[in-house]
């Protein structure tokens, strides 16, 4: 996996992420990009994942993985203070939007750096238990975003696996 693929959605989800985690009264969540590594091709997920699929001259998919309290909480920040205590339609479309956000900005990146693919819409999934994996014989790159000091608001796995087409 080249380094190129990876850079642009590390930059986005940082910068993303400080923008839209701002706390009622414009308190700043502060975010901090942990260690990268590497996990096998099959892996479980914390409780809730947006999934972006690429396709093009790559493929691979892209996936925004939190346990369902940092989804709350990024809900709740993303939604001007207002608290959810459940997992509804509004959290959905909240974590959707920010994985669209996230993507939205690498992608016009990496097109500009003159890749061209395409993505899909993202998918979101929500339980305990669930593993997901693929098929493209390549590990997964994880980009953990630590959400306030130590991580005490959670913490955001970008999962990237991106390979070029043969």
């Amino acid at each position: 996996m080249r380094v190129e693929y990876i850079n642009p959605f590390v930059e986005a989800a940082f910068s993303i992420l400080k923008e839209v985690l701002s706390m009622t009264g414009g308190e700043i969540v502060n975010v901090k990009r942990g260690d990268l590594y590497l996990k096998s091709s099959s892996m479980s997920i914390m409780g809730v994942a947006a999934l972006v699929g690429l396709a093009g001259d790559v493929e691979g998919r892209v996936l925004f993985d939190m346990s369902k309290a940092t989804a709350l909480f990024v809900a709740s920040c993303m939604n001007d203070g207002e608290e959810f205590t459940a997992i509804d339609e509004m959290v959905k479309a909240t974590i959707t939007e920010l994985a669209n956000m996230i993507t939205a900005q690498a992608v016009t990146k990496l097109h500009d750096l003159g890749f061209k693919f395409d993505l899909t819409p993202p998918a979101l999934f929500t339980g305990e238990n669930m593993e997901i994996s693929n098929n493209l014989e390549v590990e997964a790159l994880i980009v953990p975003m630590e959400l306030g000091p130590d991580g005490i608001n959670g913490k955001i796995e970008i999962n990237v696996v991106i390979r070029e087409r043969s």
